[in-house]
């Protein structure tokens, strides 16, 4: 029963890690803007070196573009 215990404690010790590997993540985010009434639409991408899923998926939805001169129409950010 001790090795047992030993075992299942083995297994859930390294899922943890695992589940919160850090590791480089990308985000990519899709960006509307207008000028002059014309509308472009550009796609960044974005690396996250050496985090969690769930540290870059923060990180990736908080994400705002710099302004260029044109209106913000939209920003979508997701994790790849």
């Amino acid at each position: 029963i001790k090795m047992k215990k030993l075992i299942l404690a083995a297994v859930v010790l390294s899922s943890s890690f695992v589940i919160s590997c850090k590791k480089d993540r990308n985000c990519t985010c899709t960006i509307t803007k207008t000028y002059g009434g014309i509308g472009t639409v550009n796609t960044t991408a974005i690396v996250y070196k050496s985090v969690s899923k769930k540290q870059a998926k923060t990180l990736c939805v908080s994400y705002t573009s710099t302004s260029d001169g044109g209106t913000l129409t939209t920003e979508t950010c997701k994790l790849d």
